[in-house]
């Protein structure tokens, strides 16, 4: 691939993060103003980022280094397909999600503090996607994670200050660990730079501890058995678009993280040899399992779907330890699939308990006519969750699967097909009941009162919803095409 040197990857990082400043001089004199700053930062980082797609077509690497701290330790930026895969993916999620939050938190305290750290997180996952080594990156994923630890306490409750601080010491463990594996690198590697690959070519004890390092640190922030236990409090408690952002995004920069550990920090020829992704494959399994058995008996709907995201992000965790071309262009396009599905269900959960106040599973019946279309974006994105054809929860687990049978792993095929039965179990009782569920109110006094969101909620999850069955029709498939190239990319070493 052609390198070139750009300043546009330091610009879409520095951008959110100086208007986050802006935002917080002009908060306090102009809650209109503040609004439009939030919803342009946001729209001018999305359009930055497309405005790398030629350079990615045509087969581009872009790079740039700031300064250097020490003899091959710099501090640098670069872009290639995967790393703007994600950033493109992020952007756009965070742009809806950002005009959705212009009307919910309308009804929410705090405003003055949660737009300027919705843009500043923004801000620290653009770094990290868009990190030219490690030790960029290790900043701006430590800079993201304890920035969203506010938007987990903002609602100030008993139970957020406890999810939050659950979050942040598992974040502090998982930072350490991570710190630890980027030492080991540049120890055995003489650099933590991506564009030299792979970083460590023998395998030796202290490279093992390396890769279990790599496991705790990024796998914390995946939402990866054991280190799962802050996501089910975190997620529930937050805002919904917080709640939509940290399922939909932040957990992939935990997975984005360990694709650049097999492919850039080991290879895949060494993990082969050494077979240590098998750990990473029994963890993910019980992720998947775990993650859709403990969503089947959560009556909090927000709860519920953040076990769902436990199951979900196993999947995205297994197809990584698959190192063949089909396994990870299914696994990249469930990061896509599952922010896209993700972010509509917290966003309509959202919607659904602003105006209902409703939040118990067994509360739900009836909302679907109270709601249609709210509640027709929540089916839609729970029907392609289960993997059912033609929706692009189905198109990336029919590549998962593939990649597996190409493996001789039948039984990840298995434990895929376990869990979308399980999907099923614990989405289809809550549409069923939304839709066709008797309120009390129309069993005594007639139908129930429409009651649907204003259009700054109602298009944004809508937009969405239709992403999960476009991007499993259409022809001309942005998402697969990135996802097939980046499967391609890392395969060969990632150059």
């Amino acid at each position: 691939m052609d390198k070139v040197t750009d300043f546009l990857p330091v610009w879409i990082v520095a951008l959110p993060l100086v208007m986050t400043f802006v935002i917080l001089a002009v908060e306090r004199r102009s809650e209109k103003l503040r609004n439009v700053l939030v919803v342009a930062a946001a729209a001018v980082t999305f359009l930055s980022v497309a405005a790398l797609y030629p350079h990615v077509i045509g087969g581009e690497i872009i790079r740039l280094q700031l300064f250097s701290l020490l003899p091959n330790l710099v501090v640098s930026f670069r872009v290639d397909v995967l790393s703007f895969s994600l950033s493109l993916l992020a952007s756009f999620v965070w742009l809806l999600v950002t005009v959705y939050s212009l009307e919910y938190m309308r009804h929410e305290h705090g405003c003055n503090r949660y737009y300027p750290i919705l843009i500043a997180t923004l801000a620290s996952c653009m770094g990290v996607f868009l990190a030219g080594d490690f030790l960029t990156l290790f900043v701006f994923f430590e800079l993201m994670s304890l920035i969203s630890y506010i938007l987990v306490v903002h609602e100030e409750t008993l139970e957020a200050l406890r999810a939050g601080y659950k979050y942040l010491i598992l974040t502090i463990i998982g930072g350490l660990a991570l710190f630890f594996g980027i030492i080991v690198t540049f120890e055995l590697g003489g650099s933590v730079s991506l564009e030299s690959t792979p970083l460590i070519r023998e395998p030796s004890p202290l490279a093992l501890l390396a890769f279990l390092a790599y496991l705790i640190g990024f796998g914390m922030k995946a939402g990866m058995f054991p280190l799962h236990i802050w996501l089910p409090d975190a997620h529930p408690v937050a805002p919904s678009p917080a709640s939509a952002l940290l399922s939909g995004i932040m957990l992939k920069t935990g997975a984005y993280g360990l694709l650049r550990v097999i492919f850039h920090v080991f290879g895949s020829k060494l993990l082969l040899e050494t077979g240590w992704t098998m750990l990473l494959s029994i963890l993910a399994i019980i992720s998947i399992l775990l993650g859709s058995a403990v969503a089947l008996t959560q009556e909090d709907l927000k709860r519920r779907l953040a076990y769902s995201s436990i199951g979900q992000m196993g999947y995205i965790l297994l197809g990584m330890t698959v190192l063949n071309e089909r396994a990870l262009l299914g696994d990249v396009f469930h990061i896509f699939s599952h922010a896209f599905m993700k972010s509509t269900l917290f966003l309509a959960a959202g919607a659904i308990i602003l105006q209902t106040g409703k939040r118990k599973i067994k509360e739900l019946a009836g909302v679907g006519r109270q709601m249609p279309a709210t509640m027709l974006a929540f089916s839609l994105a729970a029907i392609s969750m289960m993997g059912i054809p033609p929706l692009s929860g189905f198109l990336s687990k029919w590549a998962l699967s593939l990649g597996a049978l190409d493996a001789g792993k039948t039984y990840y095929v298995v434990v895929l097909l376990v869990s979308s039965l399980l999907n099923g179990l614990y989405y289809l009782p809550i549409i069923i009941s939304a839709f066709f569920g008797k309120t009390e109110g129309e069993e005594g006094h007639g139908p129930a009162r429409f009651n649907e969101v204003p259009p700054k909620m109602l298009v944004p999850v809508v937009l969405l919803a239709l992403t999960t069955f476009l991007f499993g029709v259409l022809p001309w498939n942005v998402p697969f095409d990135l996802s097939q190239m980046t499967a391609e990319f890392l395969l060969r070493g990632g150059f």
